[in-house]
């Protein structure tokens, strides 16, 4: 069993709601126990406290104030780490909720060096494109995996490009890739293409200015297949370009540089 599988199997299954039914309600205090999460980013609170955005299974990206974290002897200090699996609990109903608890749950490789940056770009598309208290479960599935390959030494590339293509699906901006939005026949392999990113796919015409990436790549990254290294080459300008329209010009600062060091 993979440590994602371990992971997944040792989340608390109260927090997972049954298909076709809506999560637990909150308590009357709008406590929340238990729940799957990563940190995300933190910043410093006052003089001993922080305030994290965390990314949970079942209510999404939530803000959270971590009271007294930076004090030398809270058990916080060491616990609100980036990329380890926590079980956390908090109270309150307001835009910022108060943290209550977070352990460690484990079950998952650390991430190093080039992995770790990969990591870092992770958690920044998910800060600036996810809207806070809106739940994305398969998401939260797809992003333990991500980093669950990483931490294997998996390609980077095809790795970035797969969770990127999941994160516009599941924020509901993905257009299909496999159908040419003029004409809904099928996209050709052989035929120039460019991607509209409100609308999906078109013909290339003369004198594009959006990138122009071959009918195979489109049909390629919907069923996943990165092994054709124009594909790789391709997807990645493409999904830069998709991902700067949709960040609507806010700079994604660990992508230059991963960009500087491995022109990911």
């Amino acid at each position: 069993m993979s440590s994602h599988d371990q992971f997944i199997d040792d989340l608390p299954e109260q927090a997972a709601p049954a298909a076709g039914k809506r999560p637990r309600a909150p308590s009357r205090d709008n406590r929340i126990v238990g729940q799957p999460g990563f940190v995300l980013h933190s910043y410093p609170y006052k003089e001993t406290s922080l305030i994290i955005d965390m990314f949970t299974r079942d209510h999404g990206r939530v803000g959270l104030v971590a009271k007294g974290a930076k004090r030398p002897f809270s058990k916080l200090r060491g616990v609100l780490q980036t990329f380890q699996p926590l079980s956390v609990s908090w109270s309150g109903k307001s835009e910022l909720r108060t943290l209550i608890d977070a352990e460690w749950v484990g079950g998952m490789l650390p991430l190093e060096r080039t992995a770790l940056l990969c990591g870092f770009y992770l958690n920044e598309l998910l800060v600036k494109l996810l809207a806070r208290d809106d739940r994305h479960p398969a998401l939260f599935n797809h992003y333990v995996s991500t980093l669950n390959q990483l931490a294997h030494g998996e390609p980077a590339q095809i790795v970035l490009r797969k969770f990127e293509r999941a994160l516009l699906k599941e924020t509901g901006v993905a257009a299909d890739l496999g159908r040419c939005t003029s004409s809904r026949d099928r996209v050709e392999p052989g035929r120039d293409y460019v991607v509209d990113p409100e609308r999906g796919a078109r013909v290339a015409g003369a004198g594009e200015v959006w990138p122009v990436v071959l009918g195979k790549t489109l049909l390629d990254m919907e069923r996943e297949d990165y092994t054709d290294p124009a594909t790789q080459a391709q997807s990645k300008q493409l999904m830069r370009f998709l991902l700067a329209h949709h960040l609507g010009g806010q700079p994604l600062n660990t992508r230059q540089i991963l960009i500087d060091l491995m022109q990911l």
